[in-house]
């Protein structure tokens, strides 16, 4: 009976791990944008930008690399949502992808304007996780699952690379020495 109890305990705690919190966020309204019977679309708890979405499947698939050939109808139903989502908004410039070592638990995809114009976006690691090869786009994980059945694997020790890569501005050749000077010049390419 005791090692019952211990079981739920455990259990309890891995779900309650802020890592889950998307989970959460999937069931709660008040973050839900849209949903269907294979997604949910909810806003970003911690916007990197003045838009930023995630597109979760229904399915409990845990990460990019937990998807398989048969998932690719999913993967290209979740895209095309992000590309509505954009369409939404098409004053603004978006990316979608995935991050290649993601920090939450669930499949999750990012529609993320390109302004990065967000109150959440604080670190190096941050910047770079949506501005280097780090950030898998979308239409190729896609492209990957159509013509091959799988998603390319690079090694962990690349992807950390690409978190220290150097502080460079995505929209010109601007090299900031810090996210505070990176932040100011962000400004400086957003449309008035």
């Amino acid at each position: 009976m005791k090692r019952k109890a211990e079981s739920n305990v455990s259990t309890s705690v891995r779900n309650e791990h802020w890592s889950a919190g998307l989970l959460k966020t999937m069931k709660d309204p008040e973050s839900k944008v849209t949903e269907d019977d294979k997604i949910v679309v909810i806003t970003d708890k911690y916007p990197k930008a003045q838009f930023h979405y995630l597109i979760l499947p229904k399915d409990n698939i845990p990460s990019i690399w937990h998807v398989k050939g048969k998932h690719h109808d999913l993967l290209m139903h979740m895209h095309n949502v992000a590309c509505g989502l954009a369409e939404k908004q098409a004053e603004h410039e978006f990316i979608i992808g995935y991050h290649a070592i993601p920090s939450m638990q669930r499949l999750h995809l990012h529609v993320i304007s390109t302004d990065f114009n967000g109150p959440c976006l604080k670190t190096k690691h941050h910047w770079n996780s949506f501005t280097t090869g780090f950030f898998l786009q979308s239409s190729d994980i896609c492209r990957q699952l159509r013509e091959g059945g799988e998603i390319k694997k690079i090694s962990s020790e690349r992807y950390k690379a690409y978190l220290n890569t150097e502080l460079k501005c995505h929209k010109c050749s601007m090299y900031p020495k810090n996210m505070p000077e990176l932040k100011r010049h962000l400004l400086t390419h957003i449309k008035k």
